[in-house]
């Protein structure tokens, strides 16, 4: 299987600060890899409010995940 991998909030700024000015360059965009190109679409396209209510919808009837031992154990 594929090993997915997110970036860290730094990343995520050092990459849209190079959108940005490559955008502002007038220059297209390239990405160096389909994961890259997704992200930026991902940042850049707002979720439809119909849709943004029905995950919320489906995710509040979700069962809570039951406690962790240590949690338990330790009190936290």
């Amino acid at each position: 299987m594929k090993r997915h991998t997110k970036l860290t909030a730094k990343e995520q700024e050092q990459q849209a600060a190079s959108h940005q000015e490559i955008q502002q360059a007038g220059g297209a965009l390239e990405f160096t890899t389909p994961e890259a190109m997704l992200r930026h679409d991902a940042l850049h396209t707002p979720v439809p409010p119909a849709i943004g209510h029905r995950l919320q919808a489906s995710t509040a009837q979700l069962p809570q995940r039951p406690q962790s031992w240590w949690k338990r154990l330790f009190g936290g």
